[in-house]
């Protein structure tokens, strides 16, 4: 296997049978390759999160798990069961989409029970079972309203009681937050990963905000144009990307190309520096000399941007090039009288600018 398609972290405990496993999937539209030679385990009982921007093929191949789509080529299986072949009601598996997807005439109750109406389950244990859905996620006593009667996040919450009601091996959320504002997404990201504790079931996300994957995943996949170009626990992602591409959409970074990488960083092709690593100082100041094993370039303040919890520095070095610097709110960094124009050191340690593939 390749640097760009790193898998380090174990896929499985041995002899434990996977969730979830793809074999050489591919799925082409026409002429258009959505996903590439995909080649991915799920543990049984992880929070997984498929990340990847707009077109990456991420939604696809969750599509390609859930049945709604069938492979070009390559093998799925779901606990140790070959499903490429199968329709999406032969899988052990439920959908959550960011519409919801609920009947508006029905009662939150009728909607959490839907699928066990369906199924012909006697009502008096459907209602039951529905009672303890929507007291899972938090919403108990809201049963007899109705969808149009519900803020976005309770009706989030709702599509998850339904999709857990019959306890499916296998939960599948479709950018199930992209509809909530900041504060509403965020308490929902919180909700999601208590429920994935509470209830064991294996969950896989998919969704373009990186923050909301490192969060909430045990592991996630990173998608690049149809391929799976890293794969790994959410700090080995951000902290040592595979490739030019992982490290500039998993969260921020300086990448310094050719001459500029050697000449800033000393790391000869394409390097990586996050932001939060370089710690910027006054050129006379007690921290502004760089210490054992760091680098230090100096410069002058180009911009300021207060980001919440973070002050953002754009800072244009004297050599040529610029770096972006971010601070947490209070940490140690330049005098409160920095401004655009200001001269300031940057410095970092040696190793935390690494060679990445472009």
């Amino acid at each position: 296997m390749t640097e760009a398609a790193r898998t380090d972290a174990p896929a499985a405990a041995p002899g434990e049978t996977p969730a979830v496993r793809l074999t050489a999937v591919s799925k082409d539209f026409g002429a258009v390759r959505a996903v590439d030679q995909a080649e991915l385990t799920l543990r049984q009982g992880e929070f997984f999160a498929l990340l990847g921007p707009s077109g990456s093929g991420k939604s696809t191949l969750l599509r390609l798990i859930a049945g709604f789509e069938r492979p070009t080529s390559g093998r799925i299986e779901l606990a140790g069961r070959e499903v490429t072949a199968l329709p999406p009601s032969r899988r052990d598996v439920h959908t959550v989409f960011q519409d919801y997807a609920l009947f508006p005439h029905m009662t939150v109750e009728q909607n959490v029970a839907y699928a066990l109406t369906v199924a012909g389950v006697r009502r008096a244990e459907r209602l039951a079972r529905a009672r303890e859905a929507l007291r899972t996620v938090r919403l108990d006593g809201y049963g007899p309203r109705r969808p149009a009667q519900l803020s976005g996040g309770q009706r989030q919450r709702v599509a998850l009681a339904r999709a857990l009601i019959d306890d499916p091996g296998l939960l599948l959320l479709d950018e199930p937050l992209g509809a909530l504002d900041l504060q509403l997404r965020q308490e929902m990201q919180r909700e999601l990963k208590r429920l994935q504790r509470a209830t064991g079931i294996t969950f896989l996300l998919v969704t373009h905000d990186q923050e909301e994957a490192l969060t909430l995943s045990d592991r996630l996949a990173v998608l690049d144009r149809g391929r799976i170009v890293q794969t790994g626990p959410p700090l080995e992602v951000y902290d040592r990307p595979a490739t030019a591409f992982v490290a500039g959409f998993v969260g921020t970074t300086n990448l310094l190309r050719g001459p500029a990488a050697l000449r800033i960083a000393g790391v000869p092709g394409t390097c990586s520096l996050r932001p939060e690593r370089i710690r910027i100082a006054a050129p006379d100041g007690p921290d502004g000399a760089p210490g054992p094993g760091e680098r230090c370039r100096a410069g002058r303040i180009t911009e300021i941007a207060h980001a919440g919890a973070h002050t953002r520095f754009v800072v244009r070095l004297d050599d040529g090039g610029d770096l972006l610097t971010a601070l947490r709110l209070n940490a140690a960094g330049p005098p409160d009288a920095a401004h655009p124009g200001a001269a300031v050191h940057l410095l970092w340690r040696t190793d935390d600018a690494f060679a990445v593939p472009d």
